[in-house]
């Protein structure tokens, strides 16, 4: 299964490797709407401050989220770009897996040539 995209192998590797925690997921949908320092951010969790900053880092590494420094802060949004790469490449999936559903159907629908099975007693 093959499907064409604008990522690199290693990019969809990051991406997929970042979304694959619940708090990456969180943190990215988080900056989605607004942007927040690091810290704003761990207030939010049950983990260290650090344990935050490396969710922060693979989601940064992966380009799903821009950081900038202001001041003393860290300031962290997501990146619309790299979401819109990221999903543009599961619609194809989507697409793929889509067909390939509908040539089963297709086929599935097909009139069969076999004589009907004899029922028991005939």
């Amino acid at each position: 299964m093959v499907v064409e995209s604008d990522l690199t192998d290693a990019e969809v590797d990051r991406v997929f490797h970042a979304l694959a925690a619940a708090t990456r997921r969180d943190i990215l949908r988080r900056t989605i709407a607004s942007e927040h320092s690091v810290s704003e951010l761990a207030r939010e969790y049950d983990m260290s401050f650090a344990a935050v900053q490396k969710h922060v880092a693979v989601l940064e590494e992966a380009g799903l989220i821009i950081k900038r420094a202001e001041g003393r802060e860290r300031l962290v949004r997501a990146d619309p770009q790299m979401i819109a790469r990221a999903r543009a490449l599961l619609a194809r999936y989507e697409d793929l897996w889509r067909a390939r559903i509908q040539r089963l159907d297709d086929l599935l629908a097909e009139p069969t040539d076999l004589p009907p099975t004899p029922t028991k007693g005939t």
